[in-house]
């Protein structure tokens, strides 16, 4: 039997310091519409982009309290009239509004059946189907030198990943020897720890011809140096700029990116998921089939965090820098 009420995480005002916009609140669980699924949350995951998410960067014209969270993996507990292809019991992946919560009531069609309910393949969800997505928004190919940035982060391992299944050089950078270390067992042909080597000068005396693909989400100088590196028809992604989440915009004096593009027809891309959500079921679920039948590895950072209570610790320790693979959150 359902309960009443159940507990989730809003942003009470719009702020970048998650903790301080978010509040556990108890609220009436509905019934489901005809074309919707309730789903008891097991796990949700953690991305730096929560911190977007608490300020109403991508929620245009919405007033608090607004729900956080944004992907989450539990079993099915009701189902709508008119659903089908689910019922009660199955596990549910999804890509939702308000992952950080107890219960989440979603459309069906924005679900994926999972063999079962773990963190890792709640990974899949939000991190992979970025990674899948934006690596086709670059128009990957084959033969082709692909740069990850943040390549040990939650959606990083999975650009690279893919970037190898699909018959690529795959270089990755990270901030540590242990993250390195994963990077290399994920299938990264040269792993380059930005702490220690200059990444520019890596990619200089050994890619002369320049990378063809960039999977970018840090920002600053190192958006700066992948498009310097950029070979003749390069496609550079932006898939996010965290060096400047929290932090005001940097303010540069340089040449316009067209000095540095036309002399080598090549492209800036960037990929918002929010403008590709149709295509995302779909991704995920080659993603599910792709770890099931143990083509795809899927990193989970060790640290536990239980609990809606829990979730800003998890949100600042993801931006510390800390973290190896994705970072989630147990909540039931």
């Amino acid at each position: 039997m359902l309960p009443s009420t159940y507990r989730k995480l809003v942003a009470t005002h719009f702020s970048k310091q998650f903790r301080e916009a978010a509040q556990i609140v108890e609220v009436e669980l509905k019934p489901p519409a005809a074309n919707e699924l309730i789903i008891r949350n097991r796990y949700a995951g953690v991305n730096a982009t929560d911190v977007n998410i608490s300020a109403g960067l991508y929620t245009p014209g919405s007033q608090p309290p607004i729900d956080l969270g944004a992907e989450m993996i539990g079993e099915v507990v009701a189902v709508g009239d008119q659903v089908t292809g689910f019922q009660v019991g199955d596990v549910a992946l999804s890509t939702t509004v308000g992952g950080y919560a107890e219960y989440v009531t979603t459309r069906a069609s924005r679900v994926v059946r999972a063999a079962e309910a773990t963190p890792h393949i709640l990974s899949l969800a939000l991190s992979g189907t970025t990674a899948s997505i934006g690596l086709e928004v670059g128009e990957l190919k084959s033969g082709e030198v692909v740069l990850v940035t943040a390549a040990a982060g939650g959606t990083g391992q999975f650009a690279v990943q893919l970037a190898k299944l699909a018959g690529n050089t795959v270089i990755g950078t990270c901030s540590s020897d242990e993250k390195a270390e994963m990077l290399r067992r994920l299938g990264c042909d040269r792993v380059v720890n930005y702490k220690t080597e200059d990444l520019d000068a890596v990619l200089t005396k050994e890619y002369p011809r320049g990378v063809d693909v960039v999977y970018e989400s840090v920002g600053r100088q190192m958006f700066d140096t992948c498009l310097d590196h950029l070979a003749i028809r390069g496609r550079l992604v932006i898939i996010g700029y965290i060096t400047e989440y929290l932090a005001p915009p940097e303010q540069v004096t340089s040449n316009r990116a067209y000095f540095k593009l036309l002399g080598k027809s090549a492209s800036l891309r960037s990929m918002f998921l929010l403008h590709f959500i149709r295509q995302v079921p779909e991704h995920m679920a080659r993603l599910v089939e792709l770890y099931q039948s143990g083509q795809l590895e899927v990193a989970v950072d060790p640290r536990p965090f239980n609990g809606l209570e829990q979730v800003a610790d998890a949100v600042e320790y993801l931006h510390s820098g800390q973290s190896s693979g994705k970072v989630v959150v147990r909540l039931g």
